[in-house]
């Protein structure tokens, strides 16, 4: 009994990962999803956000997008009056998947038309004057906002949440590669308590 509860108190202490370099482990969890953890040793969790994370980001990338308007149409970046994206602050956590955005707005900023057939490039806008000359033309061939929500329907909302989930739960493993596993408070205490020594029965020489 005692050798059984004396193993389950050192499995925090002999399980402990090595964090390695804690900022190089958040930054590469933050730029690939998992991938500060592989650089960790922490193999199985590593795969485990690639996985789940990647594949959400993808999938709300596909709810918003078609092969006709060009897919991950919810994740672009706008600043404007008739479109304040703060959608992409979330979304950006994710990390390289969502930087081609930043990418196509740069593009049409220097009056450049997207590339990627549309890939997260922003929307034409609703209204003239909204943006320079140079980023209009760049962007008259994209669909506006308002044709955006009409063909996609609820399916643009539903892609930018899921987007956005996605880029909000990689923070979370971003801060669980700097920060490493959270262990039980209970098994902490007892690693740092001193070994008790056992009464002596009655009748026993002290």
């Amino acid at each position: 009994m005692t050798a059984n509860r004396t193993s389950q108190g050192a499995t925090p202490t002999e399980q402990r990962v090595v964090l390695k370099d804690p900022a190089l482990a958040a930054l590469l969890a933050w730029l690939v999803p998992g991938l500060g953890h592989l650089y960790q040793g922490r193999i199985a969790k590593g795969i485990l956000f690639f996985v789940c994370l990647m594949s959400t980001f993808a999938y709300g990338c596909y709810l918003g997008g078609s092969s006709e308007l060009g897919w991950g149409r919810v994740v672009y970046v706008a600043w404007r009056d008739d479109d304040r994206r703060l959608a992409y602050l979330c979304q950006v956590g994710i990390g390289l998947p969502a930087l081609p955005a930043i990418v196509q707005a740069s593009l049409a900023k220097k009056g450049k038309e997207p590339r990627w057939n549309g890939f997260m490039a922003p929307p034409k806008p609703d209204a003239s004057g909204q943006v320079d000359e140079a980023t209009a033309q760049a962007l008259s061939k994209q669909p506006t906002l308002d044709e955006l929500h009409f063909q996609l329907r609820s399916y643009f909302d539903l892609g930018t949440a899921y987007t956005m989930i996605a880029g909000l739960l990689n923070i979370l493993a971003v801060y669980d590669a700097w920060g490493g596993p959270v262990f039980p408070e209970s098994a902490k205490k007892e690693d740092d308590e001193p070994p008790q020594e056992k009464p002596a029965a009655r009748g026993e020489p002290q």
